[in-house]
């Protein structure tokens, strides 16, 4: 029997998480009133109480009676004690005394217990469950202090074996209930043999998870260490910074979405590149050329949204007039929108005079667009490397300006302006004009290679634009690939509107003034754009007005302006001095021998003069007023046509072999060219010859032939707006002009009588006093 005992009656303290198995000394951290008086109760009645074990709001019948011998109170409701279990005991029943918990207890019989019956098979069971323990001992490596003495004694009961097993095995509270309320010590021995086999492989497994994970942190920590002694080593040589730059140039190679068929190639240059000795002539070239490669934007693309309503407000915002140039922008991006991106690219090419806004259309699409911009100038470049690229073998090798332009930009897809492509030069180092036929050519672009990536790039996705001054420059090969979009000179309401929206706004806020302190009339600005600028765009008329304020702005620094300036017409001398040009206009009155044409210019058009005069002679023609190739050989073809008409126009027909010709046309500093003045110059030779008035009101403009016909001129737009300046009424041009009208403002054309006509007999009739 585990014990008897006469007073059955003892103080009761009711545990709900833990368990406490007779034989196992613990210590307990309890809270409640209830606890405390059961504890100083138990002190009173030979420091022994009863444990009580609840589970699911029932208490078990089975209790260990356990001795207290020491406690503390750690405040008026939390008790600290240490326990000893002794023996099972069975409660009959539960009481208060003086608000106390009581249990009245029975003993366990020997019957109960079993541990007189089949003592060999209990004595096995018991044997070998301190074997499977020991095992387990030995596998995790560490055995509770509180069992080491009853471990080293040499002979142990069943009972008490099965109770000490039970209170060092990881099991949880029901678990251990049932083994405390398992009073057969045969049943008990087996319930644990199970539990012993399924902690024991648990505890193999455990201690093979825990060898794996020493041995990989082992071989880490050794990792480590010698990493760090090898920086250590770099370090005190030199060349730790370079090997964690590699490591940094590897991680963007790989983050660079490089195609897979380029990959392994660059890849296995970066790796030669590690192992290639310290000092190495070869390591910066090879190392600048990977980073060139880690730069560029593979597969980064900005997102391009296409609104055309969205395209039309930033074109209205950014420029004004443009109409034609805006609206080919329009129907192109149109074009993107509706097949996604996916139709054969088109380069767009401006050209115009300067200032005339080429390059910031250029911007604004970029930003209709949401793409980035990158702008590079032609202007002066000779050689195909600038374009292609040198070959690495070169000292100071680099890229050319397309790669170039593309890694600033880092997005795959910008809007690419391409300046001045009109202005290049050949000399022994190349042609880059013919460099740009791949980068502009869409089928062929999408595999451009460069002399210094040496790896194919694809520039199908870039918005190529092109601007020049002119297009006689360009080879026809590179005309061929690009669509042309004419930028014409603006006229002058689109000047006037020009700096009234655009440049004063801007030149005010540049210059650090107010609109309260600076203000323009409109007779002011159409003054400084017809006697203070010539030009076909308006950087000119910018700077005159940037010149004005900044004249203002000192004053008002200085304190000498309290109130608002307003420049007039007739003050505006005295800030940008006396005119600059003066605008040609009509004779005032009729005269013989003296035409009036119509010319163009690179910045807007123009009236010219026809002068002919008659003199004694042998038949010579002399021409001046720096005429070119083409406009003297209209000169000798109007001629040769006059002389066909003696006899219909009544002059004599020898008049050629008795004087001499002289054709002049005024402003002899100004070269002039072009064949769209031989109908002025027939009608000055005609009026000279015949005596007869050229009317002074009326223009000319066509090119002549020998027989008279009048055929086609270009710059129509430009001669007609130059006419209407000059208070011209009439204008004669070729009959094939006509279409060109459409071109004109309406508040132009109605001001002037347009007569189109075919042949020159026709221009005599309307041009010539009878």
């Amino acid at each position: 029997m585990e014990g008897k005992r006469d007073n059955n009656t003892y103080p009761a303290i009711v545990l709900k998480k833990a368990v406490v198995f007779p034989s196992e000394k613990a210590s307990l951290l309890l809270e409640g009133k209830d606890i405390t008086d059961s504890v100083k109760r138990a002190h009173e009645n030979q420091h022994e109480a009863v444990l009580l074990f609840q589970k699911d709001g029932e208490k078990s019948e089975i209790g260990v009676l356990a001795k207290i011998p020491e406690h503390w109170d750690l405040t008026e409701t939390v008790t600290g004690l240490i326990v000893e279990g002794e023996r099972r005991v069975r409660v009959k029943r539960e009481f208060f005394e003086d608000d106390i918990r009581m249990v009245e207890v029975s003993e366990i019989t020997a019957d109960e217990t079993g541990e007189e019956k089949n003592k060999d098979e209990m004595e096995a069971l018991s044997r070998s469950a301190m074997e499977q323990f020991k095992k387990i001992i030995q596998t995790e490596g560490l055995a509770p202090v509180t069992i080491i003495d009853s471990l080293q004694k040499e002979y142990l009961p069943p009972g008490q074996t099965s109770d000490l097993i039970a209170s060092v095995l990881k099991l949880d509270f029901p678990q251990k209930l049932e083994l405390i309320e398992t009073v057969d010590v045969k049943k008990r021995l087996e319930i644990l043999s199970k539990k012993l086999v399924n902690e024991f492989n648990i505890a193999q497994t455990e201690k093979k998870i825990t060898e794996r994970v020493e041995k990989e942190v082992e071989d880490t920590q050794k990792e480590y260490i010698l990493r760090e002694r090898l920086k250590a080593i770099e370090q005190e040589l030199g060349i730790y910074e370079e090997q964690k730059e590699y490591e940094d140039l590897e991680k963007r190679l790989l983050a660079a979405g490089l195609p897979d068929d380029v990959k392994g190639r660059v890849m296995g240059e970066f790796y030669r590149l590690k192992r290639m000795p310290q000092g190495s002539a070869e390591i910066p070239y090879v190392r600048t050329y990977l980073e060139w490669i880690a730069d560029l934007p593979w597969n980064k693309e900005s997102e391009t949204t296409v609104d055309i309503k969205r395209a039309r407000e930033v074109l209205d915002e950014d420029h004004y007039g443009l109409e034609k140039p805006k609206e080919r922008i329009l129907e192109y991006l149109a074009v993107q929108k509706l097949t996604g991106g996916k139709s054969r690219a088109t380069i767009l090419s401006f050209v115009g005079p300067p200032g005339t806004g080429k390059t910031s259309v250029g911007q604004s699409i970029a930003r209709a667009l949401g793409r980035k911009f990158v702008r590079i100038s032609l202007g002066g470049i000779r050689d195909e490397a600038e374009i292609r690229g040198h070959r690495r073998t070169y000292v100071g090798a680099l890229p050319g300006r397309i790669i170039q332009g593309i890694r600033n930009a880092g997005t795959k897809n910008p809007v690419f302006m391409m300046d001045e492509i009109d202005k290049m030069s050949t000399d022994f180092h190349g042609d880059p004009a013919a460099a740009l036929l791949e980068v502009l050519d869409p089928a062929q672009n999408n595999t451009f290679s460069d002399h210094y990536i040496e790896i194919p790039f694809d520039l199908s996705d870039v918005l190529f634009i092109t601007t020049a001054n002119i297009l006689d420059t360009i080879p026809p090969a590179l005309q061929d690939r690009m669509e042309v979009i004419d930028f014409p000179g603006y006229i002058e309401e689109e000047k006037f509107n020009i700096a009234r929206k655009f440049l004063l706004p801007r030149i005010i806020k540049t210059t650090g003034l107010k609109p309260e302190q600076l203000e323009f009339t409109d007779e002011a600005i159409r003054k400084i754009i017809n006697r203070y600028t010539q030009e076909a765009g308006v950087r000119e008329l910018e700077r005159k007005i940037a010149d004005v304020a900044r004249k203002i702005a000192k004053r008002v620094a200085e304190g000498e302006v309290k109130k608002k300036e307003v420049i007039t017409e007739s003050n505006l001398a005295d800030y940008l001095g006396p005119e600059e040009y003066s605008v040609t206009m009509r004779e005032e009155e009729d005269e013989v021998g003296v035409a009036t044409g119509l010319a163009w210019t690179p910045v807007g058009g123009e009236i010219i003069f026809v002068e002919a005069a008659c003199v004694p002679g042998k038949g010579n023609l002399t021409l001046t007023g720096q005429l070119g190739e083409t406009m003297q050989e209209s000169a000798k073809a109007a001629l040769s046509y006059v002389r066909s008409k003696s006899k219909e126009l009544k002059f004599p027909e020898d008049f050629y072999y008795q004087s001499d010709i002289h054709i002049h046309v005024p402003s002899g500093a100004i070269p002039k060219d072009g064949p769209s003045a031989g109908i002025a110059i027939a009608t000055a030779l005609i009026s000279m010859l015949t005596k007869k008035k050229v009317k002074k009101d009326v223009a000319l403009t066509g090119e002549i032939t020998l027989g008279g016909k009048v055929l086609e001129v270009g710059g129509i737009k430009e001669k007609v707006l130059a006419a209407h300046r000059a208070d011209v009424k009439t204008i004669i041009m070729p009959k094939d002009n006509e279409k060109n009208l459409v071109d004109i403002p309406d508040d132009v054309k109605k001001d002037l009588r347009f007569q189109f006509i075919s042949h020159m007999d026709q221009a005599l009739k309307i041009a010539l006093n009878e």
